[in-house]
């Protein structure tokens, strides 16, 4: 069987076109993530991921982020619309949290399941801080990383129980970005030693995962030259001392953080250590440039590829209107369509 390409591709409509068909049959991504551009109705979202893994001949992973709040691709009137993660949190206070946010995942999850998708961008690992991006702030589970890893390990297992792998965000932590990494290179100068007792812990306490996604940040701890998506000393890092064993795939790849063409982002990310390059706009002549660059997947990145692919598993048993009720019925919490 042909090795997959080392990379996840978007398309560009709620539709495959010819062009993209053949191009994906080439190419053999190892796998698809989706956008609200993609997203119509059930029985079109479901015909969509069919013709996507029909497309490579395969079972490959189709990710999405469905995190809730602003980001969140499946919406009314078809599916539940979230509060923000700050907000759920905060509304059932913080001896509920876990159990909320695990079922909140596992409602989520089933979702993702009947529409064929079974990768979810999340949990987030990243730490709120008073500095910290807009973009990114509402989505985060804690402040401090005891609370922050143990949230994220509800939102996985949530993800799990219903057949649906997580993907931990952004390795090794985005919170001390004080820009947009979509529009500007964020840069942290934090000492190692503070970060170790702060964001990289929260990410130790997860690194088990199957999945994970790199930070477009510059650490000056790590390497002043270069944000983690393209540092091989970062990426080191992150493999050796925080101990993520999972694949590891680099955040959108044309986020306008990183520098150069499309092509030379991808060749430094797989050089730095990323095990699959990330892109998500669709556009089919920047898809080109990132399968020819990242290739296919090396001997170890499909080892953690197919060991990743082992953890999707039977969903749990689990009543949705159930689950539901149980989390209607925690202090604070309020209805959701």
């Amino acid at each position: 069987m042909q090795r997959a390409g080392a990379c996840i591709l978007g398309c560009s409509g709620p539709i495959l076109t010819d062009a993209e068909r053949r191009f994906f049959a080439g190419a053999n991504p190892l796998g698809f993530i989706l956008f609200a551009r993609n997203v119509r109705d059930p029985g079109q979202l479901r015909a969509l991921t069919d013709s996507l893994r029909d497309a490579v001949g395969r079972a490959a992973p189709i990710l999405i982020d469905q995190e809730g709040g602003r980001v969140q691709r499946l919406t009314a009137p078809h599916w539940r619309q979230w509060d923000t993660a700050e907000a759920q949190i905060a509304a059932v206070g913080p001896e509920n949290a876990a159990r909320a946010m695990y079922l909140r995942a596992r409602l989520i999850g089933q979702e993702l399941a009947r529409a064929g998708i079974d990768v979810n961008c999340a949990p987030l690992g990243d730490l709120a801080r008073p500095e910290t991006h807009a973009i990114l702030k509402d989505r985060c589970y804690g402040t401090d990383p005891a609370t922050v890893a143990g949230i994220a390990r509800a939102v996985a297992d949530g993800l799990l129980d219903e057949g649906v792998l997580p993907v931990l965000k952004h390795i090794p932590g985005h919170g001390r970005a004080t820009v947009d990494s979509h529009l500007d290179l964020p840069r942290v100068t934090t000492p190692l030693s503070e970060l170790e007792a702060t964001d990289f812990a929260a990410f130790r306490a997860l690194s088990d995962l199957p999945l994970g996604m790199t930070a477009h940040v510059v650490y000056d701890a790590l390497d002043a030259g270069a944000p983690v998506t393209t540092s091989r000393a970062a990426i080191r890092y992150v493999r050796d001392a925080l101990g993520f064993q999972g694949l590891l795939m680099s955040d959108d790849i044309s986020m306008q953080a990183l520098s150069g063409s499309i092509a030379a982002r991808s060749e430094a990310s797989i050089r730095a250590g990323c095990d699959v390059v990330l892109h998500c706009n669709g556009d089919l002549a920047e898809m080109e440039q990132v399968a020819e660059a990242s290739g296919t997947l090396t001997d170890e990145a499909a080892i953690r590829a197919a060991r990743a692919l082992e953890c999707r598993r039977p969903p749990v048993p689990g009543d949705g209107p159930a689950l539901m009720a149980e989390l209607d019925a925690m202090p604070g919490q309020r209805r959701h369509a």
